[in-house]
């Protein structure tokens, strides 16, 4: 234990006491909290451009439907006015009115041009065609507009007063979701799905970073040849587990001074709104309380999931003599972390779905997805176990395959490294 001690202290301590240590350290609450906040702030500044009402309404409906459009435009834009021109035409001048509307948006004469047709009275469909396509929030605006000028020209035609009718529709519903735990009420729905996005993420980068950071730093020693002087003094094993551990350990100083520095953030997130002109009931969504349990379910997935992907990057260092050589070396497995990654959207939408649990089991995706899914429902306990029992299992033969690799690995050189050689290194050591 001696020996294995000294080997986390130095692996810790000279990664911990190197500059981009404290740099990223400091960085990443940072860089986090800036753009969270940073969201509020533009969210709560922005409005309906100008240009979303600089149109041409091509109305080939015979009603008034187009005029309708016309006239609600304005409303919501962020200049109040409305710049649009209406031009009413019979279904059989649509094709020219259409031909003339994109030669003035392709002249800049107007953003774009709104065409209405039997389709559109019918509910079904509205072709808009304009420079600001791209422009979703003045997409959506438009979109609204003629679904409630639709809306209206049918309530109108059975008889109802318009006035009547915008009181009766104009329905501001908010919908506030709150979980619901074995404990209780357990925070927003939004709030537990954000946290659970930036769980999911934040385990991502910690595992790549720190992954990578082992695969140099084998491949470095091994280059050096340091590794054969500090193989002289301790066993390969122990220096495998000394690096992995020393290295964890890293990793997780960083995540309890992320963890800090983020609580701060939230806790002074009201003046830091204040000061930036962002209204402070537009405030960042907090998680609800985390139970003890659910921390140490966290962390111990975390922590087993890590040594999982150490164990694996260690060996892939032990086996090259570049950084050249270890970039490669390291793909397939890196390709496993961003095929996890590839489901924290299906899994971010369904968590309760068969993929969802599936990519939690398995063990080279259950770092990420099983955190994802605590942060956003309530797992059943044996889902839980089983992850944590996979994971366990996973580290046992990654370790023991990891090491007999490290061990042979660590001192060979100037020899071709194939997937055939390796598997001998396994069987002889």
């Amino acid at each position: 234990m001696g020996k294995l001690g000294v080997v986390i202290r130095r692996e810790y301590l000279e990664r911990v006491r190197s500059r981009w240590f404290a740099f990223a350290t400091i960085l990443g609450p940072l860089f986090f909290g800036g753009v969270s906040i940073g969201q509020i702030v533009l969210a709560s500044h922005a409005a309906v451009s100008a240009d979303a009402s600089h149109i041409i309404v091509i109305d080939a409906t015979g009603t008034g439907l187009g005029k309708r459009i016309v006239d609600n435009l304005g409303a919501g834009v962020s200049m109040d006015t409305s710049k649009a021109t209406l031009e009413a035409v019979p279904r059989d001048q649509l094709d020219s009115a259409e031909a003339r509307a994109l030669t003035d948006v392709m002249h800049a004469k107007y953003e774009g041009y709104l065409v209405l047709d039997a389709a559109t009275l019918a509910g079904t469909a509205a072709v808009y065609n304009g420079r600001n396509a791209s422009a979703l929030q003045d997409i959506d605006h438009v979109r609204d507009v003629v679904r409630d000028a639709v809306l209206t020209e049918r309530l109108v035609s059975a008889g109802l007063d318009p006035a009547q009718i915008r009181s009766l529709t104009k329905v501001p519903l908010q919908l506030h979701t709150e979980r619901v735990t074995e404990h209780g009420l357990g925070g927003t729905g939004m709030s537990g799905a954000l946290f659970g996005y930036m769980v999911a993420i934040l385990l991502y980068i910690t595992i790549v970073v720190y992954g990578q950071s082992i695969v140099r730093g084998v491949s470095d020693e091994k280059a050096s040849r340091v590794s054969e002087v500090v193989v002289a003094s301790a066993p390969p094993d122990t220096l495998l587990a000394g690096k992995i551990l020393g290295v964890g350990g890293v990793a997780i100083t960083q995540q309890l001074i992320w963890v800090f520095a983020s609580a701060a953030i939230v806790f002074f997130r009201a003046p830091i709104l204040r000061a930036l002109g962002a209204s402070e009931t537009a405030n960042i969504p907090l998680p609800g309380s985390i139970s003890v349990a659910g921390g140490i379910e966290l962390v111990l997935i975390f922590l087993l999931g890590f040594f999982f992907y150490a164990a694996l990057f260690a060996a892939i260092g032990a086996t090259v003599e570049s950084q050249e050589d270890a970039q490669q070396a390291s793909l397939p497995v890196t390709m496993l972390l961003v095929l996890s990654v590839m489901f924290v959207g299906p899994v971010f939408l369904a968590p309760t779905s068969m993929l969802s649990r599936v990519v939690s089991w398995i063990p080279f995706s259950a770092p990420i997805m099983m955190p994802l899914r605590l942060s956003l429902i309530q797992v059943p306990l044996i889902e839980i176990i089983g992850t944590i029992a996979g994971l366990a299992i996973a580290n046992l033969i990654a370790i023991w395959f990891a090491a007999r690799v490290y061990r042979v690995g660590i001192l060979m050189y100037g020899k071709r490294r194939s997937f055939g050689e390796i598997i001998r290194w396994v069987r002889i050591s």
